[in-house]
């Protein structure tokens, strides 16, 4: 393979990773960055000022660089998209607002903690400097959160709740920085022992701190409505999809995608209980040991074995997959929100993809038939094989291209499509895996009908009025076969995290819509040929995957 001859505006492109490593150092851990580790994001609104400088700086300058060819050009239009829509998000003022139970600074803090090395003392000694960084940290997010207070510009009063509920469960008696400084090995230094404990009894009181302002301050403030409003909405949407969506047509396409997904698990649960409904299939499958693993030891060995195997057979039919990309663990996760994600390898693959597990406190049964096509969408064919192979084209594409680039729309939405093939190529002929992934389907689909509803304040299905989230938590618990506290986290996830629900089904969509392009444009091109060249575009918006798989675009130069 012949390494790229690096152009102007991959330069450029390498440049600005090197800045967000610099303005955000959990960015850098996650990419793998030789950069220290002793200091955490500056969510005050001075960071948030900052951040806008640089990317102001940036985008002039991507305006106005030359392009070598389609490889360039693709690069050049993702970076001005992703620049210019990131900065009318800051000068909306979101960030005075964002507060969820996911993906928010109080969560980005502590989960930056997971990737950090911790096989030497040098990286115990990091760890350490990090814990006590979190209270700067944590400082200047409050400043944010009371800068929305004086502009009335709140979360949602039940966000707010929510994730005062959520710290005080992770930060009581013995909080997770206490229980990760607890994992150090004996035989580091006493005095590199009892920094461990003091950054995190700080970390730990500064997340008590948070959890004190957010009761006395944010939450008297808070908005009322779980909705942000259609313009809000649709600017989230944008870049969470990465690409613009006709709400109301895609909220009238969600309903038909539901109503298609209902038409299927019942066909499949007659396979299972013949004659009866879905809810009987699933009471079924739930009570057959075939289907049932007990204990996180048990999750994490049936976990690593089932994207083992995946990777052994995928590589010799469907897909091209590097040595390096073979590799993937499987892991419990610190926390216990409950929910399940994959974190990328590291540039050169010091650290390997991760697919994580985030078990809730009680839960020690685990059910197969409802999590085989999860594995398949973090692992491979899903996240582990698309965001490992732009780590693997390190010659061949820069890294904004590599580690920086993307929508939720892209990555989610293949990963939707990954479940859909693996079904597809007969991978899930057992009917009690298709009915677990048809109700993976059937989830992502009512989440659009409640993620559009709530935010743009549609019409409910019944008719009774708009959508509020008491409804929405009504309506997803006789959607979905997810226990109570995963219905109530996942419909709280949504409400506090606008736009990103809908964009995995709408992802999937595009996906499948352009693969079909893709197809009928190349006679006698394959599935395999197509995987391929759509892996070896790095990570881009949905907008960006349109313009360089078009049947009358170019192709890219390919490895």
């Amino acid at each position: 393979m012949t390494a790229r001859d690096w152009t102007p505006i991959d330069r450029l492109a390498d440049e600005w990773v090197r800045t967000l490593a610099r303005l955000s150092p959990t960015f850098a851990t996650y990419a793998g960055f030789p950069t220290p580790d002793d200091a955490l994001d500056d969510y005050s609104p001075e960071g948030t000022q900052q951040w806008a400088d640089e990317a102001r700086a940036m985008l002039r300058r991507v305006e106005q660089c030359p392009t070598r060819d389609t490889t360039d050009q693709v690069t050049k239009s993702g970076m001005i998209e992703d620049l210019r829509l990131s900065l009318d998000i800051v000068d909306s003022r979101w960030a005075l607002r964002e507060l969820n139970n996911i993906e928010s600074p109080p969560q980005y803090i502590r989960d930056s903690f997971d990737l950090m090395p911790t096989d030497t003392p040098e990286d115990w000694e990091a760890i350490a400097r990090r814990l006590a960084a979190v209270p700067r940290a944590l400082e200047g997010y409050t400043r944010t959160l009371q800068l929305g207070i004086h502009k009335n510009i709140t979360p949602a009063r039940r966000q707010v709740e929510v994730v005062i509920r959520q710290l005080t469960d992770g930060y009581g008696r013995t909080s997770l920085f206490q229980q990760l400084a607890a994992t150090a090995p004996e035989s580091l230094p006493s005095s590199l022992r009892r920094a461990l404990d003091e950054g995190a009894q700080a970390a730990t009181g500064a997340y008590r701190a948070l959890i004190g302002f957010l009761r006395e301050e944010e939450l008297p403030a808070a908005a009322p409505s779980d909705g942000v409003g259609r313009d809000w909405y649709q600017l989230l949407s944008r870049q969470f999809v990465g690409t613009a969506v006709d709400l109301d047509e895609t909220y009238e396409w969600g309903m038909a995608e539901l109503q298609r997904m209902r038409d299927e698990q019942a066909a499949v649960a007659h396979q299972i209980v013949p004659g009866g409904t879905v809810a009987d299939a699933v009471a079924a499958l739930d009570t057959d040991p075939r289907h049932l693993l007990h204990g996180t030891d048990a999750l994490r060995a049936w976990m690593q074995r089932l994207a083992d195997d995946a990777v052994t057979a995928l590589g010799k039919t469907a897909f091209d997959i590097p040595e390096p990309v073979r590799t993937i663990e499987c892991l419990i996760a610190p926390t216990q929100t409950g929910g399940i994600y994959y974190t990328a390898p590291s540039d050169g693959f010091t650290r390997p993809g991760r697919m994580w597990w985030s078990v809730p406190p009680g839960v020690t049964d685990f059910h197969t038939w409802r999590e085989t096509t999860t594995v398949y969408h973090e692992g491979v064919p899903g996240h582990h094989l698309q965001l490992g192979m732009a780590v693997y084209l390190s010659d061949q594409l820069n890294s904004w291209r590599r580690l920086a680039s993307g929508s939720s729309g892209f990555f989610e939405g293949w990963a939707l499509y990954a479940e859909r093939l693996m079904d597809e190529l007969g991978y899930l002929n057992d009917p009690a895996d298709r009915l677990g992934m048809l109700d993976g389907q059937r989830m992502r689909a009512a989440r659009i009908l409640v993620d559009i509803g709530v935010h743009v304040g549609k019409q409910r299905p019944d008719g009774a009025g708009t959508w509020d989230g008491d409804y929405a938590l009504d309506f997803f618990r006789r959607e979905v076969s997810l226990d109570p506290q995963s219905t109530a986290f996942e419909v709280n996830r949504y409400l506090g995290w606008p736009g990103q629900a809908p964009s995995y089904k709408i992802g999937q969509r595009v996906w499948e819509q352009t693969r079909d392009a893709y197809l009928a444009a190349r006679p006698g091109s394959t599935l395999r040929e197509f995987h391929h060249d759509a892996l070896s575009l790095g990570s881009l918006t949905l907008d960006g995957l349109r313009r360089a798989l078009a049947p009358d675009a170019p192709s890219e130069e390919q490895p």
